[in-house]
């Protein structure tokens, strides 16, 4: 379901933008339909037929996504979200009032240090599904910041993706800049994010200055050279007065050498982002290792002395094995487990 689905439900019993407006405000801050205003009880603010259809609606929304399960970390908790089709996608609660959700089930891109991509692409997540996860949030704790890091490349969903952007940003009560869009970089994302009402901040994920490189690790990225990319994100950032957010998984022996951090300065010295450092969560695989802790430091002091803000930012969940893509992926496997284990007891006895 889109927004625009629900909301030709709610005018079809006869709420007005006002009505339909307070429906979902209360929603999205994980209140009940009816909740009135601070003036007037709901059954004195809205249209008899739709308070009739609260239950109804309550319930279609609610079916949208549910918390299969919650796995608390030391870096915040990371939720498994199971959708009405039985697909599930993954959400973080990040410190300081943070959420990462997700977009998409799986990924086309195909990253290969990364868990999701593995899966290849099986469906879009709809801008209400989308919605759901930081009503579920909510439903928990405070969300102040949302950032579309999760399962799937946001740029590949993009109409579902900006219509929760603008809905979180008009009458989910998130701040422009605490809207943090992720991609690997798609000139549709910078041809259409300057003409949104609601401008996200901005996240690209660079991960290497050697287009060669990029090429292998996002095999299925569009073919932006990194030097291309960074030009696009500048002039974003510039146009926003939002800094641009560089996204570098740090991947032992591949992009952690000195030639690396020599083209880092090249191409993000001087310019209006910061480069946020990721050191490899190995539980995710055993083709590529994180670098030694030593060597993860030299590298943010080497960068930060020669002029390019750079922090160290781990993957959620890595103490609970959750890294993305990994709660998801484990639920399937026991699935598939228990679907195979069915199918054995129920095949018949040949005599």
């Amino acid at each position: 379901m889109r927004y625009s689905d629900f909301d030709q439900r709610l005018a079809a019993f006869g709420a007005l933008p006002v009505h339909r407006g307070r429906v979902l405000r209360v929603w999205l801050k994980g209140q009940a339909l009816d909740t009135g205003t601070r003036r007037r009880s709901a059954e004195h603010f809205l249209p008899l037929a739709l308070r009739d259809a609260v239950p109804t609606l309550t319930a279609e929304l609610d079916g949208l996504a549910r918390i299969r399960s919650e796995h608390a970390g030391n870096d915040g908790s990371r939720l498994l979200v199971e959708l009405a089709d039985g697909q599930m996608v993954e959400s973080v609660l990040l410190p300081r009032d943070g959420l990462c959700v997700s977009t998409q089930v799986g990924c086309a891109v195909g990253c290969r240090f990364c868990m999701t991509g593995k899966s290849g692409l099986i469906r879009q997540v709809t801008s209400m599904e989308i919605l759901a996860q930081v009503v579920l949030a909510r439903r928990l704790r405070a969300v102040k910041k949302v950032v579309f890091m999760g399962m799937g490349e946001p740029a590949h969903n993009l109409d579902n993706v900006l219509e929760a952007i603008d809905l979180l940003g008009t009458e989910g009560n998130i701040g422009h800049k605490n809207l943090v869009f992720s991609t690997v970089g798609d000139v549709r994302v910078f041809e259409a994010l300057p003409r949104q009402r609601v401008k996200p901040a901005l996240a690209l994920s660079l991960h290497t200055t050697k287009a060669e490189l990029r090429a292998d690790l996002l095999p299925r990225a569009p073919k932006i050279a990194p030097e291309e990319l960074i030009e696009l994100g500048e002039r974003y950032a510039r146009d926003t007065d939002y800094p641009i957010q560089y996204q570098w998984t740090l991947l032992k022996g591949i992009n952690d050498g000195d030639d690396e951090l020599d083209g880092v300065v090249r191409l993000l010295k001087g310019k209006y982002g910061v480069l946020n450092v990721i050191p490899f969560n190995s539980l995710e695989g055993d083709d590529y290792q994180r670098p030694d802790t030593e060597r993860i430091r030299e590298i943010v002091r080497s960068l930060q002395s020669r002029g390019v803000l750079t922090k160290v930012r781990n993957s959620a969940g890595q103490d609970v094995d959750g890294g993305c893509g990994q709660l998801r992926a484990r639920a399937v496997g026991a699935e598939q487990v228990v679907e195979l284990r069915r199918k054995r007891t129920a095949r018949p006895e040949i005599a």
